[in-house]
């Protein structure tokens, strides 16, 4: 089914299409099943805000060759709906469709062992390691890049007071508690409605997502991510994925605990 070209899209997450995930399951996808459905953006304000160039990115790229562009780009990331980790992520290039990284989720989630690794499927090279922080007030990932050195890069972490919800991203050497630097990067907005954007220390949006509840990919849900030009693509991809497993894992324990209370009161 073709699509006319719209909206700028960077990420797609299946929700519930069995036949969809099911071709996904063995082997890994090397382009999207469709032509990515793009609309023109109905104001920036609407969206988020202006993309503006990172020209200050306060790390060298995690990819020399595909992780940084002159121009804006769009990617599709496609969460698996069959997955053993249940962290699972193929992540496609928006013009051509052609596969651009994959991020793979760990079976254990015990400490040094719950791990997220991104490579990218243009040079098969590991580019960023998402390593959950565990015992923390809220969910944490340190960032590494990838490879045998494995240099930690910085970390991701979700505020716990601030008016809306917000995750911000540290570069390592940034001090810790109240002696913390401000942060190289700071992503809020309304996750669970997919609505949000990531801006820079200079308060420049570099990337952004939003849902687009007008247009449909076929049976499947998706929301959409855009990068701004110089903004470390990979970057992007790793936050997208923290925050995903992040609202996944709360969403999760809010489940359980409700299960519970409604255990106790069925006592009484």
């Amino acid at each position: 089914m073709f699509f006319p070209r719209c909206l700028e899209l960077a990420v797609i997450v299946s929700l519930s299409s069995p036949s969809l995930t099911l071709s996904f399951f063995h082997t890994a996808p090397t382009s999207l099943p469709h032509p990515i459905c793009m609309l023109p953006d109905f104001g920036e304000m609407l969206t988020g805000g202006k993309l503006e160039a990172e020209t200050d990115l306060p790390f060298s790229p995690l990819c020399d060759t595909s992780s940084t562009s002159d121009r804006k780009r769009v990617f599709a990331i496609q969460e698996r709906g069959l997955s053993f980790t249940g962290e699972d992520f193929d992540v496609f290039e928006g013009e051509s469709g052609s596969s651009f990284a994959k991020c793979r989720g760990a079976m254990m989630h015990l400490p040094g062992k719950d791990k997220m690794k991104i490579r990218s499927t243009i040079t098969d090279e590991e580019t960023v390691v998402l390593d959950r922080v565990l015992m923390t007030a809220t969910p944490t990932y340190d960032i590494y890049r990838g490879g045998g050195n494995r240099e930690k890069l910085g970390w991701i972490e979700k505020e716990l007071i601030s008016l809306t919800e917000t995750f911000d991203v540290f570069m390592e050497g940034s001090g810790f508690g109240v002696f913390k630097s401000p942060p190289a990067y700071r992503i809020s907005g309304n996750f669970l409605e997919k609505n949000f954007v990531m801006k820079n220390g200079k308060g420049q949006v570099v990337a952004k997502v939003t849902k687009d509840s007008l247009i449909q990919f076929d049976s499947f849900n998706h929301y959409q991510v855009q990068v701004a030009p110089l903004m470390d693509a990979m970057l992007v991809i790793a936050c997208a994925c923290a925050i995903d497993e992040a609202l996944d894992e709360e969403n999760k324990e809010k489940k359980e605990e409700e299960k519970r209370k409604e255990g106790k009161e069925g006592w009484f």
